[in-house]
């Protein structure tokens, strides 16, 4: 199964999201960039607000594609200490990793979001998006991140991911929506016809288009 690229991505997930249509309890959250063209889609069908979580990857040095954990708002961190171990990863090259990251961060951050507050999401059920999963490191940066905020339920919808990583998922939150699920996975962009790489402009015109019906 291969997607024509994330606009069509984002439609086929909000077809599974339906039942989240049109409830007054319902944020959308975008993992950008690539999760924001996937997450406009769904929030407009749903009609529901949408804003992003700026989650970043610590990748392995001299390896960046591979993840050993992520960083999210609010302090947030994680390790994947098999990878560290394997990688035989210091905490010093970890330290100055992280630093760099929690920069690109803070740097998104205010590009996308300019002085805009953080929604609430207290009591709210809460839709996390990407355009796919590999290690999930970063989505699982993003449920921590969530789980702060105490919201009434974390949802999780991607078009595509690895099965290992979906069922670790899983158990972290309410529900997680995966439209596909291929056994042999590499890579998300392998699953899109049309991948190209999602730019700060792209993601600030998303969020601009859909500004209307964000209540904060």
């Amino acid at each position: 199964m291969l997607f024509k690229d994330r606009q069509e991505a984002g439609q086929l997930l909000a077809e599974k999201l339906k039942p989240y249509a049109d409830r007054p309890d319902v944020t959308v959250l975008a993992l950008p960039r690539g999760g924001v063209p996937v997450a406009f889609e769904v929030a407009k069908a749903l009609k529901a607000p949408l804003d992003v979580l700026v989650v970043r990857k610590l990748g392995v040095p001299n390896h960046a594609e591979l993840a050993m954990g992520a960083i999210a708002p609010g302090g947030v961190r994680i390790l994947n200490q098999q990878i560290v171990q394997e990688e035989h990863i210091t905490d010093d090259a970890i330290a100055r990793i992280a630093i760099q990251e929690e920069r690109e961060l803070e740097r998104r951050e205010y590009l996308y979001r300019q002085n805009r507050p953080f929604p609430q999401l207290r009591g709210q059920t809460v839709i996390l998006i990407d355009d796919g999963l590999a290690t999930g490191a970063t989505m699982w940066a993003a449920v921590v991140a969530v789980r702060q905020q105490q919201p009434a339920h974390i949802i999780i919808g991607v078009p595509v991911a690895s099965p290992e990583t979906c069922q670790q998922l899983a158990a972290a939150v309410d529900e997680i929506i995966c439209i596909h699920q291929p056994k042999s996975f590499y890579s998300v962009g392998l699953w899109y016809e049309d991948f190209p790489q999602t730019s700060d402009r792209q993601v600030q015109d998303l969020l601009h288009q859909i500004e209307p019906v964000i209540v904060h």
